[in-house]
C-alpha cells in the first residue's frame, strides 16, 4: 500500500474527476500520461539540483526525456511480473507517430517505459514509479560517464 502522496488521486479529488481503471486503457493511453509525468519527475530533479538558466535546464532535461535514454533505464530496472507486462504492451502498440531523433527500437522501448509510469502513476503507485525513475537515470547517467 503506498504511504506517499498518490498524485493522481489528489488531483481527481480536487477536480472532480471520476476514477480511471488503468489495466483497461490503451496502452498508448498510459504512454501519453506516463510521458508528462516522467517529464515532470525529470524537471522536479533538474531544477532543485540546479541553478542555470532555463535554456541549460531544459537541455539537461532533454538528455534524460529523450526516448534513447528511456530505452537504455527500461533495461536496466528490475520490474516485477505486471509491470513488464504493461512495459510489453506499450512497446507493442501500434503507434501512428514516428520517432524523429531516436530508431525504431528506441521509440518502441521508450513508449513501453511511457506506459509503464503512466500506468504506476494512474494506480496510484507513485513510490514505485519513482523508485523505477531514480533507479533508470543513476543507471543511464553512470553509464553516460563510463563512455
Amino acid at each position: 500500500m503506498e504511504t506517499s502522496l498518490d498524485f493522481a488521486s489528489e488531483i481527481r479529488e480536487k477536480l472532480s474527476l471520476k476514477d480511471v481503471d488503468p489495466v483497461g486503457m490503451s496502452p498508448l493511453v498510459l504512454a501519453y500520461i506516463g510521458d508528462a509525468i516522467y517529464e515532470v519527475v525529470v524537471r522536479t530533479k533538474i531544477v532543485s539540483d540546479s541553478t542555470a538558466t532555463v535554456h541549460k535546464l531544459h537541455n539537461m532535461s532533454a538528455l534524460l526525456v529523450k526516448a534513447h535514454a528511456q530505452a537504455e533505464m527500461i533495461k536496466s530496472l528490475e520490474l516485477t511480473e505486471e509491470e513488464e507486462r504493461i512495459y510489453k504492451r506499450g512497446r507493442n502498440a501500434k503507434s501512428y507517430t514516428k520517432a524523429k531523433n531516436a530508431t525504431l527500437a528506441d521509440y518502441r522501448n521508450a513508449t513501453g517505459f511511457e506506459a509503464l509510469m503512466g500506468y504506476l502513476y494512474l494506480s496510484g503507485q507513485t513510490d514505485r514509479m519513482l523508485e523505477l525513475i531514480q533507479n533508470g537515470m543513476e543507471h543511464y547517467q553512470n553509464s553516460a560517464e563510463e563512455k
